[in-house]
């Protein structure tokens, strides 16, 4: 790799958008939902999704049910993303998606979750 095209890559990286956002890991079977919030939307779907191909369980609440069903028998469900502004810090993106999350669990009162 040359180094021009290290650079552009590495500027493609950084001008990227980011998207963070409220997810859950449903369980089909029970119904249960796993009610998670991250910075990084691409990068849990991509976990979740490697976990089921490979049969493990990164999420220690759902891990019971995933060795009884098996990972076939969940599925990844975005509720809502946000894209993070230019003049946004970090903290205040994260403060932004952790108040998205409590909206959520507020909504999802009610349904049985992990």
């Amino acid at each position: 790799m040359d180094r021009q095209n290290r650079r552009e890559l590495i500027a493609a990286y950084k001008g990227r958008k980011v998207r963070g956002g409220v997810f859950g890991i449903r369980n089909t079977v029970s119904g249960k939902i796993l009610l998670l919030s991250t910075a990084d939307l691409q990068g849990c779907e991509n976990r979740f999704r490697f976990s089921q191909m490979t049969g493990s369980c990164t999420y220690s609440k759902v891990q019971q049910d995933w060795a009884k069903y098996g990972g076939q028998a969940f599925c990844f469900e975005l509720y809502e993303a946000l894209e993070k502004k230019e003049e946004q810090t970090d903290r205040q993106f994260r403060e932004d998606i952790d108040t998205l999350y409590e909206l959520w669990l507020e909504k999802l009162q009610g349904q049985a979750l992990y």
